[in-house]
């Protein structure tokens, strides 16, 4: 049986959408949970996919939240060893820490749900199942593009959303496996948050509503276009 380990920061903020799309492709899904792993045991090479979820903190944040260096030196190692990694929001962020690039404040968060402009290499690759289908984006932070890595979309208020590298690696700002049928745990898990941003709840409710047919069947395409490009290619080692 194939292996996935999905990296989580919060419980709430989990595979979504993925999950059952792993299962019927044969995967067995381990979630570690960030804040209380035992990274020395952490096998970076074993999994068959390894998933970074989002979570609320920065991803240079390590000062105030040691464990950030362990899983960053998981990723890093994920990387070298060219082993399918897919990452979400923070993740995404912490992979492009790990490939050198800069991850700095929005200037303000972006939240809420609307649809990516996919760049020329974006409608060639797996997010083109996307269309104009909507996505949700719930951040503060972005990051730059790595060397070596190709931009694949951006949205008015965040000009970096996504980036690939090789059929590997996609790396995902938005909230592409967020079910918004289950909006209602993010909007408790993050009411704070919401209230200081000054956005109602009720607006957010309602948008994930609308789509909460239309968007998980459009998440779907995107993870079974990029599964099957990883599924098809031969295995990767160290070197």
């Amino acid at each position: 049986m194939k292996t996935a380990i999905a990296i989580r920061h919060l419980h709430f903020e989990d595979l979504g959408t993925l999950e059952p799309l792993l299962a019927a492709r044969g995967y067995a899904v381990r979630y570690l949970d960030a804040t209380t792993a035992d990274w020395r045991t952490v096998d970076a090479a074993a999994a068959d996919l390894l998933v970074v979820l989002g979570g609320p903190i920065g991803a240079f944040d390590d000062a105030l939240y040691p464990f950030l260096a362990d899983e960053l030196a998981v990723i890093s190692e994920r990387l070298q060893c060219r082993r399918p990694l897919l990452g979400m929001c923070l993740g995404a962020q912490l992979i492009a820490r790990a490939l050198g690039a800069d991850v700095s404040g929005l200037g303000g968060r972006e939240i809420g749900f609307a649809p990516l402009a996919l760049t020329l290499a974006g409608e060639a690759s797996p997010l083109a199942a996307l269309g104009e289908v909507p996505v949700l984006h719930w951040h503060g932070d972005r990051f730059e593009i790595p060397a070596g890595a190709t931009r694949l979309a951006g949205t008015p208020v965040c000009d970096n959303q996504a980036f690939g590298v090789g059929h590997h690696v996609l790396a995902l700002q938005c909230h592409l496996e967020a079910d918004p049928r289950h909006i209602e745990r993010w909007l408790v898990g993050h009411a704070c948050e919401l209230a200081q941003a000054g956005i109602d709840p009720r607006t957010l409710r309602a948008e994930a509503r609308a789509l909460q047919s239309g968007l998980p069947l459009a998440a779907r395409g995107v993870f079974a276009s990029w599964l099957d490009g990883i599924e098809a290619a031969p295995p990767r080692g160290v070197g």
